[in-house]
């Protein structure tokens, strides 16, 4: 692996101590040359004010040096990563449909990691999952101002999360109001001129909806569907302290009518995020060590697994959302044991860490 001493952290992500209290949980990698593509991460700059979020975000910074030094330190294999929206470096001054600047700023990223400036061969956003309203009547305009604006764009994410108690959160979109979003008639229009343009979908709600997606790629079956944060189990409102109970039974309905549709994928991971009840971000004790995350998600990822198969799952970071849980390297560690206790094959194995991702999202794994 290449060296990392002379790469500087810019600032604490969210300048309360997060690395300190990470390092009290260090790893070395688990099967360092398994090659991996991680299909999910943010970057984002938001020390100035932001119109576009209706809280202050979790972390302040996380930019292309705090990425690359997660990966570099952990020792894993990463062969390159996807980037997902999370409404970062939007512009309203270049473009009539601000989300351009996203995938501007994401491209930009991946060209500054293929210079050279953290070694030899490395690479990182080979593609770019945007954002864009398919409740626009010009939603087909900004799609095509997207594609323009990177050559690694491959798609769009557009949360769907809904739930009457303001307990759970609402998602991050300007349609976070909408109940039944997948379903409504502007949306369905707008997802039409997304599968005309071969783009991927990716969505992210809760284990209570997952029915309405499995009724979108139901109705649109050439459809790319990308399932994120293994369908969202979370435990918190009317679903705290049920994780183990009625939400584990309730998302496995979901998990398996979703199997049931051949055009949707899963991404593996997501579970770091304290709406997901596992409480590891508690600063009261170390980190968890990947053992106790291999152990609390093999119910989990190996359900998902046998519904889906390998070649429709994949391995997920989420950071720097799940970094508030545990570093990087313990991650990928605990991904590696859950994939040695399934006992699965080599071939297996890849389809988990690198293969599915590469094929969804058109990235090539020449390294």
């Amino acid at each position: 692996m290449s060296p990392t001493s002379n790469l500087k952290r810019p600032i604490d992500i969210d300048g309360d101590g997060l690395d300190q209290w990470l390092a009290q949980t260090i790893e070395p990698p688990r099967d360092p040359e398994q090659r991996i593509i991680d299909p999910h991460h943010h970057l984002w700059d938001r020390r100035a004010p932001d119109a576009y979020r209706e809280e202050p975000p979790t972390h302040s910074r996380y930019i292309a040096d705090d990425l690359m030094h997660d990966i570099l330190q952990s020792g894993h294999r990463v062969l390159d990563t996807v980037y997902v929206e999370c409404l970062a470096m939007y512009n309203e001054e270049s473009h009539s449909h601000a989300s351009v600047g996203e995938i501007e700023f994401a491209q930009g990223v991946a060209a500054t990691v293929a210079s050279g400036l953290y070694g030899p061969g490395r690479r990182c956003c080979g593609a770019l999952i945007g954002f864009a309203d398919l409740t626009q009547p010009d939603v087909a305009d900004h799609l095509e101002a997207l594609a323009q604006a990177g050559r690694n764009f491959r798609g769009v994410r557009q949360a769907y999360g809904w739930h009457p108690s303001s307990d759970i959160p609402a998602n991050h979109h300007p349609t976070r109001r909408i109940k039944g979003l997948l379903s409504h008639p502007d949306f369905r229009a707008g997802f039409t001129e997304l599968i005309e343009r071969d783009l991927v979908f990716d969505c992210w709600g809760y284990h209570f909806q997952m029915g309405e997606v499995a009724a979108l790629a139901r109705d649109f079956p050439t459809a790319r569907l990308v399932l994120d944060h293994i369908g969202g189990p979370i435990a918190r409102g009317p679903y705290a302290g049920q994780r183990e109970t009625k939400v584990f039974d309730e998302w496995t309905r979901g998990i398996a009518e979703l199997a049931a549709c051949p055009n949707v994928v899963v991404k593996l991971g997501g579970c770091g995020m304290p709406i997901y009840g596992f409480d590891y971000a508690d600063r009261d004790n170390p980190p968890p060590n990947s053992q106790r995350l291999a152990e609390d998600w093999h119910p989990y990822f190996t359900r998902v697994i046998e519904a889906f198969g390998p070649e429709r799952c994949m391995f997920e970071s989420n950071f720097p959302v799940d970094k508030v849980s545990y570093s990087y390297g313990v991650l990928w560690n605990a991904f590696k044991r859950v994939a040695q206790a399934i006992n699965l094959s080599t071939a297996d194995r890849d389809q988990l860490f690198f293969e599915t991702a590469a094929r969804t999202y058109l990235i090539d794994v020449a390294d």
